[in-house]
């Protein structure tokens, strides 16, 4: 799983990793799509897709039906506190033992030093190894950093003027919580991809949670990528793979005493 494609082969976003969420060609009412996926290069998905809802086809986006079907990709979450004396180097372990689709960074500081030096810290560990480093809703960081894109925390109000703002080729994706609704307008407004749940329990929040109904209706009846994330263990990713994209992997993992191994845990699932 440690292959990397060629830089110069893949598109890009703002940054210098590779937007592994779309790379399509567009009709106008109509669309030949193809999905970067990480390690095989550009992989065409050999069939026209009609979109399934008004205003999507002035910027389409996959996924849709492969002939030879491939698994979900795991897309990493930062914890919300880095040391950069030593969590650069966890992360590239990461990065070299599993196969990594996007690292999304989310601290939950608010000072501009501290998160300028995570992201130059951090964009110099995945961009090495070709993999797209994108942040949580500070959106004026990303051309300043070189990053790959943006994702928002609060759902799909702000996706429609990212897209403008950062152009074509930035990664631009929401956290759209446990129902499709908001999903889907993210997906309507551009989004790359939208990221639902949480797919597990948890003391905290209101106590919703994702339904797999929800992911099964997604993957027969939209494009867009959708991404599982929230209190997940070896067992729901197993139980969703079918029927994601992505699994969103952060605090099950770095809580751990060996992050690499639990990482591995579950991508193995996920097959």
């Amino acid at each position: 799983c440690n292959a990397h494609p060629v830089q110069s082969e893949i598109p890009h976003g703002t940054g210098g990793g590779p937007d592994i969420f779309t790379h399509l060609r567009a009709d106008k009412d109509e669309v030949r799509l193809t999905i970067f996926y990480h390690g095989r290069g550009l992989a065409p998905l050999g069939l026209d897709a009609t979109l399934g809802y008004e205003g999507q086809n002035e910027r389409p986006s996959p996924m849709s039906e492969l002939d030879e079907p491939i698994g979900p990709q795991l897309y990493l979450i930062t914890p919300p506190e880095i040391d950069l004396n030593v969590y650069p180097d966890i992360l590239a372990k990461c990065l070299d033992a599993t196969d990594i689709g996007c690292v999304r960074m989310t601290l939950a500081s608010q000072d501009e030093d501290i998160i300028s030096r995570a992201g130059d810290a951090l964009r110099e560990t995945c961009h090495a190894r070709d993999v797209a480093l994108v942040i949580t809703d500070h959106i004026m960081m990303v051309e300043r950093l070189g990053l790959d894109g943006i994702h928002f925390s609060d759902g799909s109000r702000n996706v429609r003027k990212a897209r403008t703002d950062l152009g074509e080729e930035a990664i631009v994706g929401a956290f759209c919580g446990a129902t499709r609704h908001d999903a889907m307008t993210a997906a309507e407004n551009g989004a790359d991809y939208a990221a639902v749940g949480p797919i597990g329990a948890s003391p905290l929040g209101d106590g919703s949670q994702a339904e797999f109904e929800t992911f099964e209706w997604w993957s027969e009846m939209i494009e867009v990528p959708i991404v599982a994330e929230g209190h997940l263990d070896v067992a729901l990713s197993r139980k969703f793979a079918p029927v994601t994209d992505f699994f969103g992997i952060g605090s099950e993992i770095w809580g751990s005493d060996d992050p690499v191994t639990t990482l591995q845990s579950f991508e193995l699932a996920m097959l």
